[in-house]
């Protein structure tokens, strides 16, 4: 049962950084849960995070025993059973390459010839093409840290596909600067926004009137900074 004043946001088994990070204390940060909890508490609620696996979110959000998940529309199954806010940031997916084989990338035929470490089970529509022709190949990994080491330390695997922030984050915390590089082009570019239930009509439009407050003042960029 919904209870007053609380928003049930789901921040996944193992969260996603640097949009939602679970830290070994417990404690919860990252760029949407940085945003969401301030807003929510301007607007006298109390954010209470749930660990929901990806495939139970939906229902569970239909269902009432969850409020919230972040989630771009694009990634939605028949989206418009559900409310979306104002996009609090952008889901860019870009290649990683390691330095000495940089990817210069405008259409997916820049990629013919290569093995791409992928995401397991995500899909990439614009390199469809490509991958199913075998001009390109792809190769499966289930974690985002692993994809990195293989460019690091397998001698075939030399780019990744993967989002812009989350590649970032991951290079940055391990030092990996001068050894991987980010290509110019995006295969993708969604906006990363929260996903409620129809009844959540009111706290999306108080939602996004806060957030348009945090864009015109700076404060979603200093958000935005701190986890680049």
């Amino acid at each position: 049962m919904r209870e007053a004043g609380v928003l049930r946001l789901n921040v996944g088994p193992n969260g996603y950084p640097p949009y939602m990070i679970i830290g070994r204390d417990g404690q919860y940060s990252g760029i949407v849960w940085d945003v969401v909890t301030r807003i929510a508490r301007r607007l006298d609620y109390r954010v209470v995070p749930h660990k929901i696996p990806r495939k139970r979110v939906d229902q569970m959000i239909l269902e009432g025993y969850i409020d919230a998940t972040p989630r771009a529309k694009e990634w939605t199954q028949k989206p418009e059973r559900f409310l979306f806010t104002q996009p609090i940031t952008r889901i860019r997916e870009v290649f990683f390459t390691t330095r000495d084989h940089p990817i210069f990338y405008r259409v997916p035929s820049d990629i013919e010839g290569e093995t791409v470490v992928t995401h397991l089970g995500y899909r990439y529509p614009e390199l469809e093409p490509v991958f199913q022709s075998g001009r390109a190949k792809r190769f499966d990994v289930t974690k985002d840290r692993d994809m990195f080491r293989l460019l690091l330390d397998a001698d075939h695997f030399e780019v990744a596909v993967a989002d812009e922030a989350v590649g970032l984050w991951i290079i940055r915390n391990n030092d990996w600067q001068d050894r991987i590089k980010v290509s110019d082009g995006a295969i993708s570019n969604f906006g990363y926004r929260l996903m409620l239930a129809p009844g959540w009509q009111s706290f999306v439009e108080n939602f996004d009137r806060e957030l348009a407050i945090m864009k015109d003042s700076g404060e979603l960029s200093d958000i935005l900074h701190q986890y680049r």
